[in-house]
């Protein structure tokens, strides 16, 4: 599932909300929620994001994300973990960053539904990563990957045992990229596997 920040009425492609963001609530299909710590560190807090979250359903969403530091996962566990019960209290799945540094061992995997692959490019492409995502796929867990706006990116998160992914493609030229992705998202269908 592709899920992107930008609407489009294409079932194949989900949404995905962004706390402080581009949010619109009446969208139909798929989604998850975003926390925003990626894009906008300065605007979150803790109180405003569980707030505009209790406003959502959470009907069709895939997850919700705890807060996280992007490239830092020491400090994305004293960010996140605090949050995840709450998010799940609201009725959302909560999805844990995983960043930089983070290995299967260090996850609390019982205080969480979803992994979200965030960090560096470098990391995430690398083993630590593919490692959270087979350990998450083995325990039931919902593995999603950001920041994916290409064939090869898609194909190596599905590879790695992705379930979702989303990234910004749509948002640049729209009409010509929903055609070209929604080919990509066949592709996908069709060849499971990264061709090595």
């Amino acid at each position: 599932m592709y899920l992107s920040g930008k609407y489009t009425s294409n079932s194949e492609i989900g949404s995905l909300r962004t706390f402080n963001g581009w949010s619109r609530r009446d969208i139909p299909g798929v989604w998850a929620a975003d926390n925003g710590c990626f894009n906008q560190p300065d605007k979150y807090t803790n109180e405003g994001y569980l707030s505009w979250l209790s406003k959502l359903d959470p009907e069709n969403c895939l997850f919700a994300t705890a807060p996280d530091v992007v490239g830092d996962a020491a400090a994305t566990r004293a960010r996140a973990y605090p949050i995840l019960a709450k998010i799940r209290e609201l009725g959302f799945r909560a999805a844990y960053v995983v960043q930089d540094g983070e290995t299967p061992d260090q996850v609390r995997w019982d205080e969480l539904d979803a992994i979200f692959i965030g960090g560096s490019t470098e990391w995430k492409l690398g083993q630590e990563a593919a490692d959270l995502a087979a350990e998450a796929k083995k325990r039931g867990k919902w593995v999603h990957m950001g920041r994916v706006n290409s064939l090869k990116r898609m194909k190596y998160a599905k590879s790695i045992g992705c379930d979702s992914v989303d990234g910004t493609y749509l948002a640049f030229a729209p009409e010509k990229n929903e055609k070209r992705l929604q080919s990509w998202i066949r592709e996908i269908e069709q060849q499971p596997t990264l061709d090595i």
